[in-house]
């Protein structure tokens, strides 16, 4: 991702250039470390970005919480802010790409624009973590009365899949960078008729970030109408067995079992497996019922939260782990005119959130977005307020 390596210099300079900047809009300092972070808002995005010092050479780059995912938005704020403070480069990875930029697209879509959408099909349905996309485009081409919604966290991914839906002339898909686990959240009840989910990362050393957990089965089947159908398909062993023992897990279901079934579009990764003759394998999750709507007033707002003095120092160091969710205040910023900006990881144990939050001390509010609309990260909120609150 874009990156400046620049010599070392006094960051003073940053708050001396604040004043008639016309994009940078804070300097902050860890309270733990010499790294600082930069905000900037720039044609119509607002996100950080960070300073790395270092004897030899300080790293500026991309902040990943708050990172538009316009990557020639964000070569062109790091340029721009270099440039504003007159930042002697030493190597650089910034070179503006001549295309049109992809993710302007108006088949891309941001988890926010899920909280009130249209869905433009009568037919929707979700494919988890698509990759090189072969299977998304070959679906959508061949189903043109059906929306359907790719999800895939790999910004690359989800570019390319964009220049093919262009070049294509495809209208009935929407690329969403975004974690499914939360996705899944955002959608109304009974409203997909498949939920594909081929070849996920099996993560056997890490099986808490596993997309198939008890969790993500019971959004799955809220938001699948009646006869729909969850579709795994995977090439691990162990990945098999912990998902059917999964979806057994649940009082009532009805699940399929293939073995070596062969699909009309095959994805390279798939082909490759094929050539080793490797087992693959996959598993139907039938929808047997209707799910009543789901419907969730959250208010995440900050209301009489503040900035006190020497709050920083009152805040839990170690992570808060209640019942069903946590809280953990990783990282704490500073600065000179008294403002804090906490890095803080919240929500779900298996699919936390990771958030900014901004307190001065007149108002407190989520840099540069509030969390997805899930009950859990209500939860999460309601004890951030309350430990900001004491």
């Amino acid at each position: 991702m874009p990156h400046l390596k620049v010599k070392p210099f006094d960051s003073t300079v940053i708050a001396q250039s604040l004043v008639k900047s016309k994009m940078m809009t804070l300097q902050a300092k860890s309270l733990t470390s010499d790294d600082e972070l930069i905000g900037v808002e720039h044609s119509g995005e607002e996100f950080l970005l960070q300073l790395k010092p270092d004897n030899k050479a300080t790293l500026l780059k991309y902040d990943k919480v708050t990172r538009p995912l316009k990557v020639n938005l964000l070569k062109e704020a790091l340029a721009a802010v270099s440039d504003e403070l007159g930042l002697d480069i030493l190597s650089s990875n910034i070179a503006l790409s001549p295309t049109k930029p992809t993710l302007s697209s108006e088949y891309f879509k941001k988890i926010e624009d899920f909280e009130n959408i249209t869905f433009p099909k009568a037919k929707v349905s979700v494919e988890v973590g698509f990759g090189s996309g072969r299977h998304l485009l070959y679906q959508a081409e061949k189903h043109p009365d059906t929306l359907f919604i790719g999800l895939e966290i790999h910004t690359p991914s989800a570019q390319q899949v964009l220049k093919q839906i262009e070049l294509q002339n495809i209208d009935n898909i929407w690329v969403v960078n975004y974690d499914a686990r939360l996705f899944l959240e955002m959608l109304p009840s009974n409203i997909c008729e498949q939920i594909f989910v081929h070849f996920p990362v099996p993560w056997d050393k890490k099986p808490h970030r596993r997309v198939i957990s008890p969790s993500f089965l019971d959004e799955s089947m809220r938001v699948l109408g009646k006869g729909g159908r969850l579709e795994l398909r995977t090439d691990s062993d162990k990945y098999f067995w912990y998902s059917l023992e999964t979806f057994f897990s649940v009082p009532k279901v009805e699940v399929e079992v293939r073995k070596n079934e062969a699909l009309e579009v095959t994805s390279k990764y798939e082909a490759r497996w094929k050539r080793q003759e490797k087992d693959i394998y996959d598993v139907y999750v039938k929808c047997t019922e209707q799910s009543p709507e789901k419907k969730l007033a959250l208010d995440f707002n900050f209301n009489i939260v503040k900035y006190r003095n020497n709050l920083e120092k009152d805040l839990p160091k170690k992570a808060l782990v209640f019942d069903g969710y946590f809280v953990h205040f990783e990282r704490i910023f500073k600065t000179e005119d008294e403002r804090l900006l906490i890095k803080c990881a919240f929500g779900s144990f298996d699919r936390p959130e990771h958030k900014y939050i901004l307190l001065d001390k007149t108002s407190c509010r989520y840099f540069v977005s509030p969390p997805v609309k899930t009950a859990v990260n209500y939860e999460a909120h309601k004890k951030i307020m309350e430990l900001l609150n004491v």
